[in-house]
């Protein structure tokens, strides 16, 4: 069974959403990517979260974007 990418802990951050095995929020990457850094800016600042993590997060949010897409739209719209 494939482990999660993220974890949200009571005991970690007080549960906020981090990348499995760090306290790095999820957060961070979409507010690099927001800005305009890179993967790469960001796997620099956060060495303890790896590329895969990075990936898969991404590729997660992107199915979450697809799957509400019809929501989305009436909330848009």
């Amino acid at each position: 069974m494939e482990q999660s990418i993220v974890i949200s802990d009571p005991e970690i951050l007080s549960g906020t959403p981090v990348f499995r095995g760090t306290r790095v929020p999820v957060k961070n990457l979409f507010d690099y990517l927001e800005t305009g850094e890179t993967i790469e800016a960001f796997l620099h600042s956060f060495p303890t979260v790896s590329r895969e993590q990075v990936t898969r997060a991404l590729e997660v949010s992107e199915q979450l974007l697809i799957q509400s897409g019809a929501s989305l739209n009436e909330v848009t719209a």
